[in-house]
């Protein structure tokens, strides 16, 4: 049997696996809209490490960080650092205080407790949404490139046929069949992971200095160093990945699912630190691909070495993980853009539309945001390219707001829900939120854009705030709805 054929099998039973537990979730999920979102609030830590695990360790990491270590070497780990390690940092700073919450998205908390402010809490829940878009994209790219290489199907269809996929086995359960193909997904991650890596650091007999030595006899011994790269370009790869993640709405959705803090801070914290080691050693084994054949692109890199160096058996499994961890990704980032969009969108718009109706506005926007991923699959240049620019720019725009909102306090007492206690106002955080995502696009100013951006946001909004004052918008939130 080939290895194409064995792929397709393997697709059709883990999708279908899948597709039934969705379909036993879709009566559970239907109940509320706070059911759709988070569950009720009831997800042991079992659940949680498994699904925050499963959701970090997607296709676009295995192959996207594989691809971006063939191409820019040991200097990648600096972005590694960032985006994985700030699950760790999330983890240790806000998942505890996340998980005393119930709140159904970022932005709602932001609502809350900083701006009450209908203009912001749009557009945090439009950029917060501009992450997950990315990662869902990055998912379907990554499954493009694999069967491409694989079975030398067409990218494009195989783009669309996962987001179809992606979209109905969301759409049916919610968070429910996120989280409970999530626990498979992450079993299947951590077994077939930890024999990719033992395979494939066997082709340098397990030595990091076999490593640089062989890459120096390939004439790429600038690879193995960081002296090559400029220390802003480290720094902005750092601070690119950290930001993004501090704002991505799977991290918060997970914690305001959780029965109580300590299990929002230990469920993400043990899987941050797993996913960390295991996406560093997955940018390592693009240099180990490096020295096998330098005439790669980055995309192509993983698949090249599952083909031509990967026995059959090892091979299966192995795309078996990617196929799981793909799958979870992209499942938990379209239910948590729906979320976002219907929780901070539509919901406050049109404060009196019933649960029901809620959860089927989150059933269409599972669609709408899956075609629009698959569409920026498509037209992106690289999976991580995909990722940089979502979190370079919902990072510069969210983060300043964040942390100044809930450490620039009226009164020096515990944030608590339904209690506004930011001296922020509803024109510094609009004023804000534009600022930084706007500047950290701009190419004018090179590497920096990024870092400049959150200074300039952070910059704007404590100016702004400082003007107005008291003022306030006339549209501020109430416990019954904004009113004028």
């Amino acid at each position: 049997m080939s290895t194409a054929t064995i792929f397709w099998i393997l697709t059709a039973l883990i999708c279908g696996i899948f597709l039934i537990i969705s379909w036993r979730s879709r009566e559970v999920s239907g109940q509320s809209f706070r059911h759709y979102a988070i569950g009720g609030a009831s997800f042991s830590i079992l659940m949680i490490f498994f699904t925050q695990f499963a959701s970090i360790m997607g296709a676009g990491n295995f192959i996207g960080h594989a691809g971006s270590g063939y191409v820019n070497g040991i200097s990648w780990l600096a972005f590694i650092a960032g985006e994985q390690g700030a699950k760790i940092f999330f983890a240790l700073t806000f998942a505890g205080f996340a998980g005393s919450l119930s709140y159904n998205t970022l932005p709602e908390l932001i609502d809350d407790m900083i701006s009450r402010d209908k203009v912001t809490r749009i557009l945090a829940g439009i950029l917060s949404c501009s992450i997950m878009v990315a990662w869902v994209g990055g998912q379907g790219k990554a499954f493009g490139e694999i069967f491409n290489v694989f079975t030398g199907a067409n990218p494009i269809p195989i783009i669309f046929l996962f987001s179809a996929i992606f979209i109905v086995y969301t759409c049916l359960g919610g968070i429910y069949s996120v989280v409970y193909t999530d626990l498979i997904q992450g079993i299947m991650c951590l077994i077939f992971g930890t024999l990719f890596y033992v395979f494939a650091f066997s082709k340098v007999d397990f030595s990091l200095a076999q490593m640089g030595d062989s890459l120096a006899e390939v004439g790429r011994a600038d690879l193995w160093s960081f002296s090559s790269v400029e220390p802003m370009a480290l720094i902005n790869r750092f601070v690119t990945g950290l930001i993004g993640v501090l704002v991505a709405q799977i991290y918060w959705q997970r914690c305001f699912a959780c029965k109580d803090r300590r299990t929002a801070r230990n469920g993400l914290l043990y899987s941050g630190i797993i996913a960390t080691v295991m996406t560093m050693m997955t940018a390592l084994v693009g240099l180990i691909i490096m020295i096998l054949n330098q005439d790669l692109d980055a995309n192509s890199a993983m698949p090249w070495f599952m083909l031509n160096y990967v026995p059959k058996a090892v091979a299966a499994g192995i795309f078996t993980l990617i196929l799981a961890a793909g799958m979870s990704s992209a499942d938990s980032c379209l239910n948590s853009a729906a979320v976002l969009l219907v929780n901070d969108v539509v919901r406050t718009i049109r404060p009196d539309r019933s649960d029901a109706k809620l959860v089927r506005d989150a059933r269409i926007w599972t669609v709408i945001i899956g075609v629009v991923s698959s569409v920026c699959a498509i037209y992106a240049s690289s999976i991580i390219s995909l990722f940089a620019r979502a979190y370079s720019m919902a990072g510069a725009g969210l983060v300043p707001l964040l942390v100044i909102g809930l450490f620039w306090k009226k009164k020096n007492v515990e944030h608590r829900m339904g209690q506004q206690n930011s001296r922020v106002t509803p024109w510094g955080a609009r004023a804000g939120i534009v600022t930084g995502a706007v500047v950290s696009q701009l190419h004018v100013l090179g590497t920096n854009a990024t870092l400049i951006g959150l200074a300039a946001s952070a910059f704007v909004i404590i100016a702004v705030s400082l003007f107005t004052g008291a003022c306030r918008n006339p549209e501020v939130l109430t416990s019954e709805g904004y009113t004028e």
